[in-house]
């Protein structure tokens, strides 16, 4: 099995920029497709960002389009997500996901393993 450790979250004023990191261990993540989704209080879990096992194919929610970019280092058994522009209603937990595909899936659902997640907070 494979266990995800999410990091990088924190308090950052809107415009700013933060950068999560996805800590893998157990099996290599080369063999997994992952995915970035967040969950605001009293919403429910939405997409974000999803990467294939080589990392050259990438798809974002259209929220996050041309802010967040998503990346991954099989070789180090890690996955990024870079955001930037960040916004109040960017405000969420962010939970790193890995499913048995070439791809990560739009849906959260159809993930094997997921993070514990890590906060990010952005103040207007």
């Amino acid at each position: 099995q494979v266990r995800l450790v999410e990091s990088g979250g924190g308090l950052v004023q809107a415009g700013g920029s933060l950068r999560l990191s996805c800590t893998a261990s157990g099996r290599t993540l080369s063999r997994y497709g992952l995915g970035w989704f967040r969950q605001a209080a009293g919403k429910e879990r939405e997409f974000v960002s999803a990467i294939s096992l080589s990392g050259g194919n990438t798809r974002y929610a259209d929220s996050v389009k041309g802010r967040f970019t998503i990346s991954r280092d099989n070789a180090n058994n890690m996955a990024y997500l870079q955001m930037n522009s960040l916004e109040p209603e960017d405000t969420a937990v962010y939970y790193c996901a890995g499913m048995e595909a070439a791809w990560g899936s739009l849906d959260w659902r159809s993930y094997n393993f997921w993070g514990q997640g890590t906060q990010v907070t952005v103040s207007s």
